[in-house]
């Protein structure tokens, strides 16, 4: 059983979902933290996968829904700051 792959993995979809969810700042920064574990321990959870020869699949899962999670969290942070800067030209 890997551990690390599994927690990867929850990390990993928790940032996916968070970010396309988020309606407020600090949830863009939840998603980004958990995106960032996930990326940590899916590539702690694949070494561990070689070295015990079991839960590889899990590991990379996790991996990828990390990286997924963290890139749609900026893309969508960096969004959100785009249009806070309109917004805030057009009232001025």
């Amino acid at each position: 059983m890997n551990v690390k792959g599994i927690i990867a993995l929850v990390c990993g979809i928790l940032a996916v979902v968070l970010s396309f969810v988020a309606s407020e700042i600090w949830l863009f920064v939840v998603a980004l933290v958990l995106g960032i574990v996930g990326i940590v321990f899916g590539a702690l959870g694949m070494k561990e996968a070689k070295a015990t020869g079991t839960g590889k699949g899990l590991a990379v899962a996790g991996l990828v829904c990390g990286i997924v999670g963290t890139a749609v969290c900026a893309i969508m942070f960096a969004c959100v700051g785009c249009v806070a800067a309109g917004i805030s030209a057009l009232a001025s």
